[in-house]
């Protein structure tokens, strides 16, 4: 009998074929149903301890995902479509995963029956087609992005699901206003970019009534010399990016003094130059000073004594918020300051206290291009949710001014491509309808997830709504609070198209992704590492007694 051949490292472990695939599509399922509950308004919230012994509380399906660590490969890769959910859309993490999750549970008799994954991935590929197709001729309504109460309404859907509920109003107002400070529309081209002008600064304390949006930018500083100014009206605003001390020499410099007056020749040089700094800015007028460097104690009294207040170290991004803000450019060399370059456009600078530190205020400017919300909230943890929650407002926010599309919400337009894809499946010839009739049920998870939430009665309600799309429209879902049939063009639920899309591109893609692999080798270990096992192992037979002994 022929000995058996070794071709992979024996530390290896390897799966192959349908083991595989089935693990992949448990493995799946097993991350879909942690975020099940997370879904709709009814939604649950998820406690998460961190490593470092931190909490994080949410119901968003990235947040919790992000925070969870697993072994399975499959599973990584359901956890990472929702981190690309997040950052193409901004919403609709939880339904990506429900989905992607039902997709691959749909596949799972078709692979125990024999049927090979490339007929499944090739209905599953088709049926993506039809359904974007379908969303965007059939189901999706055009939106006016210049109608105020429209676009509240369509933020309102979105924030419907998550803990800022009860502040509605004035979480869409923020955001709405947050997305329209930032849009800039540069000769038809759409730029917002809220990551980089929309910055929330969260200062715990007061209520979340009092959190507002400025119509300028705030930062964490105080002016650099008690005697200067904390509140001014209509500043002119010069900023830098340079030091407002003595350059000091990259290297080590050493000075070789030949008599007593050199030393003081040199600490004079050093007060010229900086008080020549002091002039050129002085020569401008400005009443308020930013830096991104340093201010030295002598360039301090210059400045205090011309009446101008300084803030020095400001960071980098906020030192763009404040030039898109008060308009004006940041200068590189102070020389080179011009008129142009001062930021006129502020309408009042101003130093409040919250706590302990001292924030600055520049507001009331005059065509802000970036802006500062400012959040209040009893607790860190509160406010890291509200953020959280206001980020997907304005992504939301955003997706419908570059794609103003909208379709109905409330697992509306998941029912209404069931049923379409279900009226198309007939049409289809050979094994290749079966799991394309297996995809449109398998949408059919989002309205039924967001009965169960609700805790009505699943089978009954959603026989209802099948119905009532097999007869009435494309508009009926399911109203997430109470679990009843309602006509969401009435009820006034909407969801964006640009994220209805991207749930179905990437939770069809994944479930394509995921049924496309039939082997897993994995623990492949390092030679040295190995060596140095089998070095300690035979250490631990040599000497015995040198075991620990357990008590």
């Amino acid at each position: 009998m022929q000995a058996p051949m070794l071709v992979l490292n024996q530390n290896t472990k390897r799966e192959s074929g349908r083991k595989v695939q089935l693990g992949n599509i448990k493995a799946a399922k097993t991350i879909s149903d942690i975020i099940r509950t997370c879904l709709g308004p009814k939604a649950m919230l998820k406690m998460l301890m961190d490593p470092m012994g931190g909490i994080v509380m949410t119901n968003d399906g990235n947040a919790i995902l992000r925070e969870i660590q697993v072994q399975h490969p499959a599973a990584k890769s359901m956890i990472e479509i929702s981190r690309t959910q997040d950052e193409e859309v901004g919403d609709g993490t939880t339904s990506v995963i429900i989905l992607a999750g039902e997709l691959l549970k749909v596949a799972e008799p078709f692979l125990v029956e024999n049927m090979h994954p490339t007929v499944i991935i090739a209905a599953y590929r088709q049926a993506l087609e039809d359904a974007v197709d379908i969303m965007r001729n059939e189901i999706s309504v055009p939106v006016d992005t210049t109608n105020r109460t429209e676009m509240i309404k369509i933020i309102k859907s979105s924030l419907g699901t998550k803990f800022m509920k009860g502040w509605n109003d004035l979480a869409c107002g923020i955001a709405l206003d947050a997305v329209n400070c930032v849009h800039m529309d540069d000769a038809g081209r759409k730029e917002i970019d809220i990551k980089r002008y929309a910055k929330v600064e969260k200062v715990p304390g007061g209520s979340i009534e009092m959190s507002q949006i400025l119509d300028g930018v705030m930062f964490n500083k105080d002016v650099t010399h008690t005697g200067m100014k904390r509140r001014i009206e209509n500043p002119r605003i010069v900023m830098l990016d340079c030091n407002l001390e003595y350059k000091k020499g990259e290297s080590q410099t050493n000075m070789e003094f030949m008599q007593e007056t050199d030393f003081r020749k040199i600490l004079q040089l050093e007060e010229e130059y900086i008080k020549t700094i002091c002039d050129d800015i002085i020569a401008m007028k400005p009443d308020l000073v930013l830096t991104e460097k340093g201010i030295s104690d002598l360039a301090q009294h210059f400045l205090l004594k011309a009446g101008i207040s300084g803030i020095r170290r400001l960071r980098k991004s906020d030192m763009n918020r404040v030039a898109r803000a008060v308009g004006g450019q940041i200068v590189h060399r102070t020389e080179e300051l011009k008129e142009s370059d001062v930021g006129t456009e502020c309408g009042l600078f101003e130093i409040k206290k919250f706590g302990d530190e001292y924030f600055t205020f520049l507001t009331k400017c005059k065509n802000p291009k970036a802006c500062t919300i400012l959040l209040r909230g009893a607790s860190k943890d509160v406010l890291m949710e509200v953020e959280r929650n206001l980020q997907d407002a304005m992504n939301v926010a955003r997706n419908v001014i570059m794609d103003p599309h909208l379709v109905p919400g409330g697992g509306a337009v998941e029912a209404a491509l069931a049923h379409k894809l279900n009226e198309k499946s007939k049409a289809i010839l050979g094994v290749g309808q079966w799991p394309y009739r297996a995809l449109a049920d398998a949408l059919k998870i989002i309205p039924k997830t967001l009965m169960q939430n609700c805790g009505v009665n699943t089978i009954r309600t959603m026989t209802t709504l099948i119905a009532k799309h097999a007869t009435e429209g494309t508009t009926w879902g399911v109203d997430g609070e109470t679990g009843k049939i309602v006509d969401m063009k009435e009820f006034g639920v909407w969801d964006t198209f640009q994220v209805k899309a991207q749930v179905m591109k990437t939770a069809i893609e994944t479930a394509i992704l995921l049924l496309r692999i039939d082997d897993i080798v994995s623990g492949v270990k390092k030679q040295s590492d190995i060596d140095a096992e089998k070095m300690a192992g035979k250490f631990q037979q040599q000497n015995p007694e040198a075991a620990p002994a357990e008590e």
